[in-house]
Parts: C-alpha cells; sequence; structure tokens
C-alpha cells in the first residue's frame, strides 16, 4: 500500500522535469548584408575560397610549409587544447542531468568515558550509506546551461578553425614576403655587377685622362647604394626565415625556396563570393553567433533563477556493530522531494538578469560589428585587387621602358653619339623601379592570401578536428 502511493506522489515530479524553458529562445540577430561591392556587377556564386588551401597556393615548397604549420605551430596546438577543454566543460554540464550518487561506509573502535550513562565500554561500529540527488529541471535552468555550455564548445572549435585559416594564411604571405625579399636581393646583385662594371669602366678613363673625376665619383657613389643594399637585404631575408621557422614550429634556420616571385600564380579574376554564405564561411562570425547564442541562454538561467529548484533526494544506509546486521536491524532509509526557494534576496536575482542582459546586447553588438567588419574588409581587398592589378601593369610598363632605355643609351655609348653617363642614369632610374615592381607583386599576393581569408578560406571543409574530416597533405 505504501509502496503505490509512493509512486503516485513521484510520477508527478518526473513529469515536471521536463517542464518549460525560460528565457527567449535564440534568434540571428538582422543584418544588413552587401549583395553587390563596390566595381563589382554582381558577387559570384563561386569563389575561389571554395577550394583547399593546398590548391589555392599551389607551390610545392608553400605547401609543405603549410602542413608543417597545421601540424606543429604553436598556436595550432593551443586551439586543439583549447577544443578539449571545452569539449570537457561541456561534458561536466550536461552531467547536470543526471542523479548524483554519493557512498560512504566506514568502521570504527573506541570506549565511551565512565562519567556517561553507559559508558565504561569498548565496542565496534561499522556505518555504511549511500544517497543520491536529482534536480528536475522544472524551469530549463539545466537545459539553458548546458546550451550556453554547448555554444562554448562550438565557438572553441570555430576559433580553432579561424586558427587554421589564419595559420595558413601567415605561413602564406611570410613565405611570400621572402621571395619579395629573395627577388630584392637578386637585383640588388644584378645592380651592382652593373655598376661595378660602370666604375671600372670610368675609373679606367680618368686614370688614362679620358674622363673627368666628376663621373667617377658619381659612378662610384651609384655602385656604393647598390652593394649597400645587399647585407641589408640579406639581414631581412635571415629575419624572414627565422619568422618562418618559428611558424612551422621549428628551431630558426634556413628555408627551402619554391617558385620565383612573378612564378607565384594569382586567382584568373576578381575573386569574391556569395555575401550571405560569409556567414556561415566566416571562422569569426561564427564564433561571434556562439558568444551570442550563450549569452541568450544565460539570460534564460537567470529568469529561471527567480524560482524554486527541486530535487528528489534519498538516503539508505546503516549502522550496526557487526558488518552483517548493516541492512537488517540497523537499517534505515529516506525518499522524497526537497524544495529550495529563496524569495527574497534584496535586489540580486534582479541585478543578476540585468547583468545576463548587458552580456547579451554586448555579444549582440558584437556578432554585429563582426559582419559589418567582415563586408568591409571584403569590399576593400576586393577593391586593392582590382587597383593593384592596374598598378602592376604600369609598373611593368615602367621597368620594361627603363630597360629599353638602358640598352639604348648603352647603344648610344659605344657609337660614340653620347657619353656614359646617359647609361648611368639609365641604370639607376631601373634599379627603384625594378624594386618597386616587385614590391607590388607581393602586395598582390599577400591580397590574394588576404582575399582566401576573408572569404573563409576552404570553408566547405570539415574540421580537421572532425571525425571523417579532411586530412592536409603531409610534409615533406
Amino acid at each position: 500500500m505504501v509502496r503505490a502511493a509512493s509512486k503516485r506522489w513521484v510520477l508527478p515530479f518526473l513529469v515536471l522535469g521536463v517542464g518549460c524553458e525560460m528565457g527567449p529562445n535564440y534568434k540571428r540577430p538582422q543584418v544588413e548584408v552587401t549583395a553587390v561591392f563596390r566595381n563589382q556587377a554582381q558577387a559570384e556564386a563561386v569563389s575561389f575560397a571554395d577550394q583547399p588551401w593546398w590548391e589555392v597556393f599551389s607551390d610545392p615548397v608553400l605547401k609543405d610549409l603549410i602542413g608543417r604549420a597545421l601540424a606543429q605551430n604553436y598556436d595550432v596546438r593551443t586551439a586543439v587544447a583549447r577544443v578539449d577543454e571545452y569539449r570537457a566543460r561541456a561534458g561536466i554540464q550536461s552531467s547536470a542531468y543526471l542523479p548524483t550518487l554519493n557512498v560512504g561506509g566506514g568502521f570504527s573502535r573506541g570506549r565511551n568515558s565512565d562519567y556517561v550513562p553507559g559508558g565504561g565500554k569498548t565496542g565496534s561500529q561499522v556505518y555504511a550509506q549511500a544517497g543520491f540527488s536529482w534536480e528536475l529541471d522544472l524551469w530549463g535552468r539545466l537545459r539553458r546551461l548546458n546550451e550556453a555550455s554547448l555554444a562554448a564548445y562550438l565557438g572553441s572549435r570555430d576559433i580553432r578553425r579561424g586558427v587554421y585559416l589564419a595559420t595558413a594564411a601567415q605561413v602564406a604571405q611570410a613565405y611570400f614576403e621572402l621571395r619579395e625579399l629573395d627577388a630584392r636581393l637578386e637585383i640588388a646583385r644584378d645592380t651592382t655587377r652593373a655598376f661595378q662594371e660602370t666604375y671600372d669602366l670610368f675609373n679606367r678613363r680618368f686614370e688614362g685622362g679620358a674622363s673627368s673625376g666628376l663621373e667617377t665619383a658619381r659612378a662610384e657613389a651609384a655602385l656604393a647604394d647598390a652593394a649597400g643594399a645587399i647585407p641589408d637585404l640579406e639581414r631581412q631575408v635571415a629575419a624572414q626565415e627565422n619568422l618562418l621557422s618559428f611558424l612551422v614550429g621549428r628551431a630558426p634556420g634556413p628555408i627551402p625556396r619554391g617558385s620565383g616571385l612573378q612564378a607565384q600564380p594569382l586567382p584568373p579574376k576578381v575573386p569574391s563570393g556569395l555575401p550571405s554564405a560569409l556567414l556561415e564561411r566566416r571562422p569569426d562570425v561564427r564564433e561571434a553567433e556562439q558568444e551570442l547564442v550563450a549569452a541568450n541562454a544565460l539570460v534564460g538561467v537567470a529568469q529561471a533563477n527567480y524560482f524554486p529548484t527541486l530535487s528528489l533526494t534519498g538516503l539508505l544506509g546503516g549502522i550496526s556493530p557487526e558488518a552483517n546486521q548493516l541492512f537488517g536491524f540497523g537499517k534505515d532509509w529516506s525518499l522524497g522531494p526537497a524544495l529550495n526557494f529563496a524569495p527574497f534576496q534584496g535586489l540580486k536575482l534582479k541585478d543578476q538578469k540585468a547583468a545576463a542582459v548587458a552580456q547579451w546586447e554586448q555579444a549582440r553588438a558584437h556578432y554585429e560589428a563582426t559582419v559589418a567588419g567582415t563586408f568591409r574588409e571584403l569590399a576593400t581587398l576586393l577593391s586593392d585587387s582590382q587597383k593593384l592589378a592596374e598598378l602592376e601593369t604600369q609598373k611593368a610598363r615602367s621597368v620594361a621602358a627603363y630597360q629599353a632605355a638602358v640598352r639604348m643609351a648603352t647603344e648610344r655609348y659605344t657609337t660614340g653619339l653620347s657619353s656614359y653617363v646617359e647609361v648611368l642614369e639609365a641604370q639607376q632610374h631601373l634599379f627603384p623601379a625594378q624594386n618597386s615592381l616587385a614590391q607590388v607583386r607581393l602586395s598582390r599576393l599577400v591580397n590574394t592570401v588576404q582575399l582566401y581569408k576573408a572569404l573563409g578560406g576552404g570553408w566547405n571543409l570539415k574540421d580537421p578536428g572532425d571525425p571523417g574530416a579532411w586530412t592536409a597533405p603531409k610534409p615533406q
């Protein structure tokens, strides 16, 4: 009879355990999406950002460096460990759905004082007990806490994906900067050899009395300027190699070379992507949205704190001088609901909810700012891509013109139509023009890297931490 009665009052509490959820359900904020960017008639549905990085950056040496960085880079390793941490935290929070069971026991032997009634005896005592507690999630407090914890875990995965993308972009940019330094170093050495020949010629003519000291001095100054650039560029090359070594997680040292600066591929046309798809592609946008999801859930937690918590508690134990009598005559047990409610806490509950709402407002502003920043960044990079292509065309035209000027000045000098000063002046203009062309080429390559990153490059690939995910080419 007692057992049947207990079922009648336990069942309603079990039903209440799947009660309502407090607080608003998450809904993505409305943000203004740019349909067309400046200097673009239409955003393209298919973008080079759909490709994995090993297809975008086709230099085999660069692909190997990126593969090593994604396996060994310090930021990557930190991000991977952070995901493991938040996965464990989500597991800790989800365990709140389950009952908590505590088991204990012990043995003691002692003697009571002679002054205590019934004292003066020595005896043993054995005890054991098991208790459990189970909070019934009447108002969805635990579900909202679990929702926030899950959002934090998913956000950490987006952070990790962002670190993968940023690391690949950092390595690519550092490698292109190294190849640009190599190109400028080669230009400096070629220019130094040309100025050395000019100086030797002028010096011989000066010693033979066929030219003035002014020409010789100018040739020597030009030679010194060109030669002085070589050690400075070699210093920068060493520093860049050390940076790349750090990015791939190894000791400083030389870096192998692949394709030259001018041989590095560029996208055949201005790349883009559907603007609305950026909200799904960009790791930083996705991570900011998960922050908003977590903040939204915590508003529900703060609202649920206004209501009482109800738990089922139970206890089974015993105490006896002999172990075999623990659950016989000496046993005790209890089972029943426990209500915990503090209706008056000053303004604590109100302020807790106000703080949660304020945190949600901050998360929403951060999400909207991240989305707006995404479109601003992409619009700028698309404009830069187009203008840098035009600039490189003009720079290449300038270099070609100065090369022609050097050639014609040399021909005029060899036929006696002009002095070698014209050759020297043409060479002095060619050197900075070649450097400028190399720098513009670097800017275009870096712009390509940043565009790939801004579009959430390789967005349709699974996270490397997922089961069955893509695997990058192994380092050679």
